[in-house]
């Protein structure tokens, strides 16, 4: 089976003088893999507005910070829990069906947005229909797309795709922020929906599900990998057909007897409270309450977006070549570490001490998906991965959500975010721990749990 397809060569065009090398043409997994960014960086956008819109929200309509931080939790949580459902639903439906839906609810949601007058219109908006569009965005659909294009380079394609979900995030925040202080949030708004609803465009055209849909194998597939792929085809093929739903909740019950799940479930946990939920949500605020500006914060926090590509494509190659349970225990202890000191360094201005946290928060802020989703594949198989990725993507974000909401419930009774720093801290420190409990790596390609 060919490895790739031919592009854009015709039957005038000249032979190629003797001793040149020959052409290698570019193999239709980058360009799903370039499709697949844009659509992940477009659900991420919104992921990018809440913090910035939480108070000119709350300025124009009288609502507290617990009503609108409420409103983020919701979605957080909705976003979690939506991951593995997606999943299945992507193996039922398709891809590129499923990831172009997504990307139009969310265009629409967020337009719709503008016309809310009423707390629990900004609950359905934001908590639940765009959390379920962008759930079904998040990074399991990245994870499934760079397991079924790629076997070589699969680890450094992971973490590029992590980066641009993060990046997505916090790059897009000074031109959001901008829009808010200029032109009221509800232009933020809309610049959300556009992009969305452009790329859904660019989704339904040049998407595709699988590459044998192509004629081709993966990227960089060997006979061994073939085999393996072919091996989780049959475990697919001989299961009875069920709903989408019943079928991922039958692989959580599956996996649930292994503790290297569980472990991951509460790591992930940890991450989502650290990132999504404290940081994303409360620094900007955090800083306000510093004297910094709005502007200024939203930027810095494009900066931890910005070194997170260098951070996180940095681990996904690490991931091809280091055990990732030791991975996980270098980034969850050095964002403990930051986190103990972010309380001295938030000022008026930006000190150094603020430059350092940017850079290293930056540097590990989505680290920890590459060696998650290596390990998921390794002790779960490829056939079940992606769903198995789903559930631990879904206790990121229910961690992100209750993190979100225990911070705000800080901020509000003591006037303070100090405790909820101290106690992400604490959090983790104790997943170094967890990520050194699991199992040394197995790599599998059943559906047999490790002991």
């Amino acid at each position: 089976m060919t490895d790739d397809v031919a592009v854009g060569t015709s039957g005038a065009a000249s032979e190629p003088f003797a001793g040149d090398p020959p052409r290698r043409p570019i193999h239709r997994a980058w360009i799903v893999a370039g499709v697949t960014l844009a659509g992940l960086v477009a659900a991420a956008a919104f992921r990018s507005s809440t913090g910035v819109l939480l108070e000119p929200v709350e300025q124009e309509f009288g609502w507290s910070r617990t009503t609108t931080s409420g409103a983020v939790s919701l979605n957080l949580v909705v976003y979690g829990l939506t991951a593995p459902f997606a999943a299945a639903l992507m193996d039922r439906f398709g891809v590129r069906r499923m990831a172009t839906i997504s990307l139009v609810a969310v265009g629409l949601a967020s337009a719709a947005t503008t016309l809310m007058s009423s707390p629990w219109q900004l609950w359905v908006l934001w908590g639940f229909v765009i959390g379920i569009g962008t759930g079904s965005m998040a990074l399991v659909f990245g994870a499934i797309v760079a397991n079924r294009w790629f076997v070589s380079h699969r680890g450094l394609v992971t973490g590029i795709f992590s980066a641009a979900n993060a990046t997505g995030q916090l790059v897009f925040l000074p031109a959001i922020a901008w829009a808010a202080t200029q032109h009221g949030w509800r232009a933020a708004a809309l610049v959300v929906a556009g992009l969305a609803l452009v790329v859904a465009l660019l989704m339904g055209l040049l998407m595709a599900d699988r590459p044998a849909d192509r004629g081709l194998a993966p990227f960089g597939a060997t006979a061994e990998s073939e085999q393996e792929a072919a091996k989780a085809a049959r475990i697919v093929a001989a299961r009875p057909v069920v709903p989408p739903a019943r079928n991922a909740i039958a692989v959580l019950v599956r996996v649930s007897r292994s503790w290297t799940f569980w472990a991951l479930v509460l790591t992930f946990w940890v991450c989502g409270w650290s990132t999504n939920g404290l940081i994303q949500t409360h620094f900007i605020p955090a800083a306000h309450d510093h004297g910094m500006g709005t502007q200024t914060a939203a930027g810095l926090l494009a900066l931890v977006g910005i070194f997170d590509i260098a951070g996180t494509i940095a681990s996904g190659w690490l991931t091809d070549r280091v055990d990732s349970r030791v991975l996980l225990a270098i980034y969850y202890g050095g964002r403990g570490l930051s986190l103990l000191a972010i309380d001295a360094v938030l000022a008026p201005g930006v000190e150094p001490g603020l430059w350092i946290f940017i850079v290293f928060y930056g540097l590990d802020w989505v680290a920890t998906v590459p060696p998650t989703v290596a390990l998921c594949r390794q002790h779960f198989g490829l056939a079940d991965s992606g769903i198995v990725f789903g559930w631990v993507f879904a206790s990121h974000m229910v961690g992100a959500g209750v993190g979100a909401s225990i911070a705000g419930w800080v901020r509000e009774s003591s006037g303070s975010y100090s405790s909820a720093w101290l106690f992400a801290a604490g959090l983790c420190f104790a997943s170094v721990l967890i990520a050194l409990s699991i199992p040394r790596r197995r790599t599998t390609t059943s559906t047999e749990i490790p002991a």
